[in-house]
């Protein structure tokens, strides 16, 4: 009896991967999580015509297939198994058409974000989701997760830049949804619900993305010390409350900005300051820095401002180092909760109840702009320990009843899978469950992943 492998090898000549290497490396994300045992194999298609072979072959065969990008992700939703195909979108990575006239440009989903944003730049264009990974993640990856970023407070989500998408379902019937105009309301809307899956309704094969015209003027940079991490949440709130839209403001707590210093060589901060960072952009950026710093050192802060570019990217540099700076002390734990941008300052009032609960340290930092924190729980070994995820479980319902939600960027994956009920309610979360079977009956997209059994 041919096996699924092979007919996938003569289906896709030379694109399927069973080397011991390739299938260990799709086991994990950066995450560290990694899936039980090794999967079949790994393939890599090229086009449409080839998601579509390998998924028939999938459904012939009731094989699960794992749709994957970069392995950027931080919540296990792209590893893969033993039994399960892992399916590479890696290679399709053209950009098939940029139109500056309706904004938009037309891409497959393996092209990494950095890479087409560097090809919109000569075009006077930007796609504006600005992930942490950008250098690395695949703008399909950035989809199925619903990935967010640096830039959500005034320029939105992944769900706010995309137009349409392609995607091959489990059966290989492949379906082109949304549109290409700036409105478009005809039957339900199936683009956005395709935005955040996380590979259970089907294969993202192709986008349609909503882009911008670059961003002129002077940006300017700020950075704002406070002595408290409380204090400097409370002053993140307060320039939200004065109205003021800055295009980044970034949280570090003292735990990360110390470690961040180290990792980068810079004189250590004071004892127990923690940082905001932040940026204006646009004709009125001097005029919004102004009055954003006036607002921080009414807070409490001592304010340094620059509006000199190599600065600015300099001091954003010490945000963007936060993830190699955690690695140093230890396997971590990213998580990734949201609060409504008023409550921040509370949630860290949890976070640091639990630290003391559990006798751990948890080095934080937040999107203070949009209320989204990444806690970092650390440990040592090559396993999660059980009190670290009872210290996790204690932060989830913190962020829940503060009226937050569990992911605001990373999604469920296997992670958080658990806990998603909580959020859901009973309701809700069986009627995603049937929209789940509804585009993939036999249940071979992505299983295990988001709707824990």
């Amino acid at each position: 009896m041919t096996t699924v492998v092979e007919r996938l090898q003569r289906e896709l000549d030379g694109r399927v991967d069973v080397s011991s290497v390739a299938r260990e490396n799709v086991r994990a994300d950066k995450s560290g999580h990694a899936s039980a045992g090794l999967p079949l194999a790994v393939v890599y298609p090229e086009s449409v015509a080839d998601v579509q072979a390998i998924m028939r072959i999938a459904t012939e065969t009731r094989t699960p297939v794992v749709p994957r990008g970069a392995g950027t992700g931080l919540a296990g939703g792209a590893n893969t198994g033993a039994g399960e195909i892992s399916l590479s979108l890696t290679r399709m990575t053209r950009l098939v058409e940029i139109n500056a006239d309706d904004l938009t440009a037309v891409v497959e989903p393996g092209i990494i974000n950095a890479q087409l944003n560097d090809a919109l730049r000569p075009h006077g264009l930007w796609w504006a989701p600005d992930p942490a990974s950008r250098e690395i993640s695949t703008v399909g990856g950035n989809i199925a997760t619903g990935a967010g970023g640096l830039l959500c407070a005034k320029y939105g989500v992944v769900r706010d830049a995309v137009l349409g998408v392609d995607v091959v379902l489990a059966d290989g019937t492949l379906l082109h949804c949304g549109h290409r105009t700036v409105k478009g309301v005809a039957g339900l809307d199936l683009t956005a619900l395709l935005i955040g899956s996380e590979g259970r309704l089907g294969v993202i094969v192709g986008a349609t993305l909503k882009l911008r015209r670059l961003v002129g003027g002077t940006t300017c940079t700020l950075t704002a010390l406070f002595a408290t991490v409380r204090d400097a949440a409370a002053g993140a709130a307060a320039v939200t409350a004065a109205g003021l839209q800055p295009a980044i403001m970034e949280l570090m707590d003292a735990t990360s900005l110390e470690a961040v210093h180290r990792l980068l060589e810079l004189e250590a901060p004071a004892a127990g300051q923690s940082q905001l960072t932040i940026q204006t952009d646009g004709a009125t950026s001097r005029a919004e820095a102004g009055a954003i710093a006036a607002v921080l050192t009414a807070a409490g802060a001592v304010v340094a401002m620059t509006d000199d570019a190599a600065e600015g990217a300099e001091l954003l540099r010490i945000r963007r180092s936060m993830h190699p700076a955690m690695e140093t002390l230890g396997t971590t734990l990213i998580e990734d909760v949201s609060v409504p941008r008023s409550r921040l300052a509370d949630m860290f009032d949890e976070i640091a109840r639990i630290e003391h609960a559990y006798d751990i340290t948890i080095p934080t930092v937040a999107h203070a702009a949009d209320g989204n924190l990444h806690p970092n729980f650390v440990f040592d070994g090559p396993e999660v320990p059980p009190f670290i995820w009872e210290a996790a479980d204690d932060l989830f319902t913190s962020a829940l009843r503060l009226g937050g939600t569990l992911t605001g960027e990373h999604g469920v994956g296997v992670l958080k899978s658990r806990w998603l009920k909580a959020e859901l309610g009973d309701a809700q979360w069986h009627l995603q469950q049937r929209i789940v079977s509804a585009f993939d009956p036999l249940g071979i997209l992505n299983p295990g992943k988001v709707f824990a059994p």
